[in-house]
């Protein structure tokens, strides 16, 4: 009996790893379309725990009446039905998904509702961030090639100016020769900032509240800009495996980007302007389950969101804003961003970018063992 018992439990314990490890929502409602249960990307989609909407009613987590009174009606017809493409409102945001309602009946004759979902757009995001991936991974390779057909003959560029210059008579002419020793040492030092970062990441397990923390004090001895910093902290957060060193200069690369675009913006504008509300920035972190960056799907991944309410970036510059020297300001290098994303993707994340004017989010997405 008591290896039965043992199976029983086995099989149970498969049956919930299995329904945790699928890409769609699952939801069960009871007669009363209370929450029974839901897997790991319901809670992901709706942005709650198990725990905290248990026994609570769907219209706690649906904003949909239409929506609501169609589950009743299955319950009530015991009709299962399929919706594609239905644009549904959540409590926090609207999503577009292919819905399934599937009535069950239990041997006591108990009524439930088993409830899919497959979130469409986040299988847009999930494209989009493979091809961001590769689009980094392809502009890593043009660069190191193009660093080694540059680095070169600037090297033989400075060799012959040196040469040049010990055989020259007249001392002021050694001015000229100087300007070629800078000039290719400057190319020089271009490249390998557009190569970022050349040692292998040192990874650790660390608190990623202590690399804002970090952020902060660096931040506030910064007086030179009159930008607001607010952090929105989840302690939950368990440590993630990451190069502290990359981390932190990837940070401070977004909200320094960030904290230049909204002192520019007041300068481009007047002071009747409606820009002339406060600076600010904000720091989120969260804790994402069962979420895929890129075509690598992780069980927990730390989210961390910098928001700034600043002009916002074209559609067109987002498509391109981590590519090296490509940057919508006058006095900017474009390597800030390219910079960041490389220091995430060498350690196994990525950085997303999302604007509209008065809202950009710049998101890193962080694996966590």
């Amino acid at each position: 009996m008591s290896t039965q018992i043992k199976h029983q439990t086995d099989l149970k314990h498969l049956a919930i790893n299995i329904l945790d490890n699928l890409n769609t929502a699952v939801v069960l409602l009871d007669s009363q379309l209370n929450v029974l249960c839901v897997n790991s990307a319901a809670e992901m989609l709706f942005s709650i725990s198990l725990h905290k909407i248990a026994s609570k009613p769907i219209a706690q987590l649906l904003n949909d009446d239409e929506l609501i009174t169609a589950i009743q009606s299955a319950l009530d017809t015991n009709h299962p039905f399929t919706q594609r493409e239905r644009s549904i409102q959540l409590i926090d945001k609207k999503v577009i998904v292919d819905i399934s309602v599937q009535p069950i009946q239990s041997e006591e004759d108990d009524k439930y509702l088993l409830i899919e979902l497959s979130q469409l757009d986040r299988h847009l995001r999930i494209s989009r961030e493979e091809n961001l991936l590769a689009q980094h991974e392809t502009i890593q390779a043009l660069l190191r090639s193009m660093a080694h057909e540059v680095k070169n003959p600037l090297g033989g560029i400075r060799g012959a100016a040196q040469l040049l210059e010990r055989e020259l008579d007249n001392p002021d002419l050694a001015e000229y020769t100087q300007v070629i020793i800078d000039e290719a040492d400057r190319l020089k030092k271009l490249v390998n900032r557009m190569l970022g970062p050349n040692t292998r990441p040192n990874q650790i397990m660390i608190n990623i509240h202590s690399v804002t923390e970090r952020v902060r004090r660096l931040l506030k001895a910064d007086k030179s800009r009159d930008v607001k910093i607010f952090f929105d902290y989840d302690p939950s957060i368990p440590e993630i495996k990451f190069d502290p060193e990359h981390l932190i200069q990837a940070v401070l690369n977004i909200v320094r980007n960030a904290a230049q675009a909204l002192s520019e913006q007041e300068q481009d504008n007047n002071s009747e302007s409606e820009y002339k509300k406060e600076k600010k920035i904000i720091i989120k972190t969260r804790i994402l389950r069962q979420f895929n960056i890129g075509h690598k799907r992780h069980k927990l991944v730390a989210k961390m969101d910098i928001i700034d309410n600043g002009p916002g970036i074209s559609e067109k510059m987002q498509e391109r804003i981590f590519m090296p020297l490509i940057t919508g300001r006058a006095e900017g290098t474009g390597l800030g961003l390219s910079i960041a994303q490389s220091l995430v993707s060498q350690n196994g994340g990525l950085i997303e970018c999302h604007s509209k004017p008065g809202k950009t989010v710049f998101s890193l997405l962080l694996p966590i063992p």
